[in-house]
């Protein structure tokens, strides 16, 4: 079964201060967090990468990673493909006249790739690093599809305790799990912050061991024609704050299930996550990814380890 993995890198990170994010150098040599997700999803065996970029971002995207991610998945067998996302992708019929720069989010941002996609794939934010567990945990569930089970989604489900910054607060999918693991619903929360007992929000205390979603998605081929309904909706429903509001793949699964119209298994990752939310952050994930290369978790030279194509 060919699988490939949905990179979203289109945005900039407001909170960051500056910069694209996506491209900070946080590994021995230089490698980005991309790398690594790219690294474990060739390992976990997906044979196809889609990088979800602005054409702003192109030259710097393709300098930093591009040209040497495809020379390396070349060496490997692996397939890349480049989607844009962008303002003026909408819907047939649909027509914008406002003042919006943002791009309209991560629903369309998938929609972006809806050329590119005829097999089952996981979608992943390009600032996050997941760790190996969920990349095979959603692969093998991948392998599973048939168009029978079209409807049938998978998201890689983290501990919120695992999830956390120490500089400020964070927006996390938090879960509700049944007790076969299926996903009831999610709740996009903002301003999530850490405390010495776990997390509050609007000084409500949650559960560290809660399961959260970071937007992980194990998805179906047939899933685009949903997203490309669920995008023309969204523009009936948010005619008042168009120039604002945003499509979000977690929001629009939700509703989704709701509707009883997917099913979402969440596979349960004890890794810890860690990513650059803020500037603050970038020490700690350069020692958490020394850390793993000092425990054999990598080779300190990243690609080194996969086995080359024939």
């Amino acid at each position: 079964m060919k699988t490939a993995l949905v990179i979203m890198a289109a945005g900039l990170g407001s909170r960051y201060g500056g910069g694209i994010k996506q491209l900070e150098g946080v590994g021995p040599n230089g490698e980005i967090i991309m790398d690594y997700s790219i690294h474990d999803a060739i390992e976990a065996g997906f044979d196809k990468v889609v990088f979800i970029i602005r054409k702003d971002i192109e030259d710097a995207f393709m300098e930093v990673i591009g040209d040497r991610i495809e020379k390396i998945c070349k060496d490997n067998g692996i397939e890349v493909e480049y989607a844009y996302q962008s303002l003026d992708d909408l819907p047939e019929g649909v027509e914008y006249h406002g003042e919006r720069t943002k791009p309209w989010g991560t629903g369309q941002a998938v929609l972006a790739c809806r050329d590119l996609i005829k097999e089952p794939f996981v979608v992943i934010n390009a600032d996050d690093y997941y760790g190996k567990e969920a990349f095979v945990q959603i692969h093998d569930f991948l392998e599973q599809y048939s168009p029978e089970r079209a409807n049938d989604y998978s998201l890689a489900g983290f501990l919120l305790k695992n999830t956390l910054s120490d500089f400020g607060g964070v927006t996390r999918g938090v879960c509700t799990v049944d007790q076969n693991d299926q996903l009831i619903d999610i709740q996009e929360t903002k301003n999530i912050i850490k405390t010495k007992d776990g997390a509050q929000v609007d000084g409500k205390s949650i559960d560290g061991n809660t399961y959260v979603s970071m937007n992980m998605w194990g998805l179906t081929p047939e899933s685009i024609d949903l997203l490309k309904q669920g995008f023309i909706e969204f523009f009936d429903q948010n005619k008042e704050q168009i120039d604002t509001a945003e499509f979000l793949l977690p929001t629009f699964i939700g509703e989704q299930l709701k509707k009883g119209t997917v099913s979402v298994k969440v596979l349960p990752t004890h890794d810890q996550w860690f990513g650059v939310t803020y500037k603050e952050d970038k020490p700690n994930v350069v020692a958490s990814f020394q850390k793993l290369i000092d425990e054999g978790v990598y080779q300190s030279d990243l690609f080194s380890d996969l086995k080359k194509a024939e």
